[in-house]
């Protein structure tokens, strides 16, 4: 696993769906584009909603992966 560089960090841990995602959106909103969110979840629910989000949006996940019940997603605002 390489180190992203983000540009803002969000911590959703303790969120249930669909406020990680939610947050997340609202976040990206106030980023430029080609900034890099980096958002970090414990709701398992998360891996669903996050890449139906980026497939159907413009921004791009860079990185995702899950570590002892913690979910983190590296997004690029499109």
């Amino acid at each position: 696993m390489t180190e992203t560089h983000w540009d803002e960090q969000l911590d959703a841990r303790g969120l249930n769906c669909p406020l990680p995602l939610l947050k997340a959106k609202q976040a990206l909103h106030k980023l430029e584009p080609g900034k890099v969110l980096k958002v970090v979840a414990t709701d398992a629910g998360s891996q669903r909603d996050f890449k139906a989000f980026v497939d159907q949006s413009d921004h791009r996940m860079l990185e995702s992966f899950s570590n002892d019940g913690q979910y983190t997603y590296i997004i690029q605002r499109g």
